[in-house]
């Protein structure tokens, strides 16, 4: 199975996602692109290096320069990008999928990943596919060592972290990488700010020992450790390390719908200026009503990572980001990125001197319940149709899916970007509220 979408292509690599399929992508993203050189990046998947290594002959066949970053984030490869004169970057991941899977992440020259037409485009010359000649002078592969360390300078950098107080307030922090491309990363990043830092889950050897999403269901190894070692906090990102989650000094996970809550509350405060903030149609009220608080705003796109960037340039915002960990800081670059989401939580914890758990309890408080249903025997349209029948009381958005929305309360209805089922979230005041939404839907289908 391939799945195509504005989040890129996925695959299985038993079956689908092979060196031939790898070699089309890399002949269309040749052909696409503006001449100039491209980074490449990968997960710790096992079939990553070997995916990585066709991808990247195949652009030096066509007489493309590489610079091969090996295992980073995928956030590094599109800082890389941003920051020199490259013609774009390919990222070997399949996110949060299981480790079956893998995929390629597509990234501009603005280190943006490809827009929607972008990947109508580059989809169309694989459909298309037609052989190439060999360059007359083939390109070269430069390995970047450093690129991990550069991207760690730049946050610690940023305008709206303080870093000499994060340092002054010696966290002691328990990162869980689930062995994926965040094992070095993050804690460098950790080790940089000062912080103690205590590793799990940091081998880099792509077992992902949990489930690949930074789910609480999935951080009980991480909640258990930091108890262990009376931590401040605890940190976990997914395989491509873009998304992040929190643990608090008790154990306890936030929820990663609390990630972009907290750095944006700390933003706010850094800033101490009206902010508009940008998030997608499935992200919680959180945001909104803490942003309200604050006499700032918040315009809502279409999920979709490059749907928020998108949204975010339009409006000009600064800040925005995705419900579930997804951090996008444009002085950083325009991608979700979990080491700056990282920097931001520190900086929120040393602005207060509060434990995290009391940052945590004074923001608005919702629960979200995120349910699936598999579109194999269902037909979309039926569905959405169906369901505006049983929420006629409330506004209804249809920018993505199906949205109903009330003052404290929502539930949304979408095809997956990612995998071939219909995601259904609902919100409210209280985890049985959202519960019942989503049991009103899957009851009339």
């Amino acid at each position: 199975m391939i799945i195509r979408s504005i989040s890129g292509v996925r695959g299985l690599t038993s079956t689908h996602l092979n060196t031939e399929t790898i070699s089309a992508y890399a002949r269309a993203f040749h052909k696409y692109n503006d001449n100039g050189l491209i980074f490449l990046g990968r997960d710790t998947r096992p079939s990553g290096e070997n995916l990585l290594e066709v991808f990247s002959q195949e652009l030096v066949r066509l007489g493309r320069d590489v610079i091969d970053c090996g295992v980073v984030p995928t956030p590094t490869v599109q800082f890389m990008v941003e920051r020199s004169e490259a013609a774009g970057g390919v990222v070997i991941t399949a996110s949060h999928n299981p480790i079956e899977w893998n995929g390629l992440k597509f990234v501009r020259s603005d280190g943006t990943f490809f827009y929607p037409d972008d990947c109508k485009s580059l989809f169309s010359l694989v459909d298309n596919d037609s052989p190439i000649e060999d360059a007359e002078k083939a390109g070269m592969v430069f390995p970047d060592q450093n690129s991990i360390l550069k991207h760690s300078i730049k946050v610690i950098e940023l305008s709206c972290i303080d870093s000499k107080s994060i340092r002054d307030s010696n966290f002691k922090v328990v990162i869980d990488a689930v062995n994926g491309a965040g094992s070095d990363a993050l804690p460098l990043l950790l080790e940089h700010l000062g912080c103690e830092v205590v590793k799990i889950l940091c081998e880099g050897n792509g077992h992902f020992e949990r489930g690949a999403e930074p789910l609480p269901a999935n951080l009980d190894l991480l909640s258990k450790t930091v108890l262990e070692h009376n931590a401040d906090v605890g940190f976990a990102v997914d395989p491509d390390a873009d998304r992040l989650a929190v643990v608090n000094e008790n154990g306890i996970p936030l929820g990663e719908e609390y990630t972009l809550v907290l750095a944006a509350e700390g933003y706010i405060q850094t800033k101490k200026t009206k902010q508009t903030f940008v998030t997608n149609l499935s992200t919680s009220l959180a945001l909104e009503k803490m942003a309200e608080n604050h006499g700032c705003a918040v315009e809502r796109s279409a999920v979709g990572e490059i749907n928020v960037v998108q949204k975010m340039l339009e409006v000009g915002a600064d800040f925005g980001g995705e419900g579930n960990g997804g951090v996008i800081l444009k002085e950083a670059h325009l991608g979700r990125d979990s080491l700056v989401g990282v920097a931001m939580i520190l900086n929120r914890m040393s602005q207060d001197k509060k434990p995290i758990s009391e940052i945590h309890s004074s923001l608005p408080q919702f629960y979200i319940v995120k349910d699936k249903i598999d579109l194999d025997n269902i037909d979309l349209n039926v569905v959405l149709d169906k369901a505006k029948s049983v929420f006629g009381d409330a506004k209804i958005d249809t920018l993505d899916g199906i949205k109903f929305i009330w003052d404290d309360r929502w539930i949304h209805l979408r095809s997956s970007n990612t995998e071939p089922i219909m995601r259904i979230y609902a919100e409210a005041s209280s985890k049985s509220e959202a519960t019942d939404l989503i049991n009103k839907i899957k009851n009339n289908i």
